[in-house]
């Protein structure tokens, strides 16, 4: 039975076409089915393979998604915390990182590709295997998750006992029930579960009919108006003292820097991400004024609807230390400050964009 579960889920994840997606739903006293799944550990986990443990809890999590990050480090413990009494956990991110639009990013530095799980896995030291599915998704349209993070627990037997929510709050001071924790000691103390359903909340499951909307979100952002305007020595000053509730990112390029052009597509994805967000990307040429026109028609093709200045090249020796006395005066430069104008980061040469972005959520939250 758990066999031709497996089989059904992977037929269905290559025949259907997008925007068809079929989910299961597992009843209390369905067993587990079959998977088959590359791990962040470079292996392949089996259902099988954990044949031996009393319970199997199963934890649909993912990178991007800031309830399952709120969760973490409590799923952590519960797994920590049971292991010795024979709990095994593993977690599966269901999501396609295809179905993922860069504005449901706004909370972390990931998307959930299995690259990215590596180093969330690492970062955080799961005590669990962390498995991929997000290609087919042929596993957890087996399973029927809806939300993340979302628990499944088997029995020995490999029979659900208990899915739903970790707790009834994500504030841990605020819990008042530990709806896992609970099922577990009933579960291990062979008594049945008092309340084995429970709505799970978080962030929907990216199942690959969604990769349209990603579709339609990059459409709708190449259609946006680009601008660029003038800015002078003290319009500049201003931008960095940032007096507004915003962190602001700020950069400084040419159209005749290669390194600027190299960067400047990853400097528009973080504008993407985080634009929902207290943030703003400005991006300030310092081209001559008479190449305007260029500066402008590289900002449309790099759809760049940000914050767009041209400072043009008179005073450029007053503009670096103007901006930060250690500038060199070398190109890009990036900056990115806190309302206040503290600098959270500074950079000369050509941006680690998974660096920025950790520096942004590390200010914004991962959570609120």
């Amino acid at each position: 039975m758990m066999k031709n579960s497996f089989v059904l889920g992977i037929l269905l994840a290559v025949s259907l076409p997008l925007g068809a997606v079929e989910v299961a739903v597992l009843k209390i006293g369905d067993a587990a089915p079959d998977f088959a799944l590359p791990g962040v550990d470079g292996k392949t986990h089996r259902l099988a393979d954990f044949a031996q443990d009393e319970v199997l809890m199963v934890v649909f999590t993912c990178n991007h998604c800031p309830t399952a990050q709120y969760y973490e480090d409590r799923i952590i413990a519960i797994a920590k915390d049971y292991a010795p009494r024979g709990v095994t956990t593993i977690a599966i991110s269901p999501n396609d990182p295809r179905g993922v639009r860069l504005d449901e990013l706004g909370y972390t530095e990931m998307n959930d590709t299995l690259a990215e799980m590596k180093v969330r896995a690492k970062d955080k030291a799961f005590p669990f295997p962390y498995l991929y599915d997000g290609d087919a998704q042929a596993v957890s349209r087996a399973y029927g998750p809806t939300a993340t993070p979302q628990i499944f627990l088997f029995d020995k037997a490999r029979k659900l006992c208990y899915k739903g929510r970790v707790d009834d709050s994500k504030d841990p001071a605020k819990v008042t029930v530990r709806d896992v924790r609970d099922a577990l000691d009933a579960m291990l103390a062979g008594k049945p579960v008092a309340s084995a359903e429970t709505k799970a909340f978080g962030c929907s499951i990216k199942w690959s009919d969604k990769r349209g909307l990603v579709q339609a979100s990059l459409e709708r952002w190449a259609n946006e108006e680009v601008s660029l305007s003038d800015i002078g020595l003290e319009g500049v000053k201003a931008l960095v003292a940032n007096d507004t509730e915003k962190i602001r990112l700020v950069n400084f390029w040419a159209t005749w820097c290669l390194p600027c052009v190299q960067e400047f597509p990853d400097l528009v994805s973080i504008h993407r991400m985080y634009r929902k967000r207290p943030f703003e990307l400005v991006t300030i040429s310092v081209d001559d004024a008479s190449a305007r026109a260029n500066a402008l028609a590289f900002l449309e093709k790099q759809q760049a609807s940000t914050t767009n200045y041209l400072h043009g090249a008179d005073g450029i020796y007053e503009l670096f230390p103007a901006v930060d006395a250690e500038w060199d005066g070398s190109i890009p430069f990036t900056m990115l400050i806190a309302p206040g104008g503290e600098v959270l980061y500074k950079h000369a040469g050509i941006i680690d964009p998974d660096v920025v972005k950790r520096s942004i959520v590390g200010h914004l939250g991962r959570f609120k």
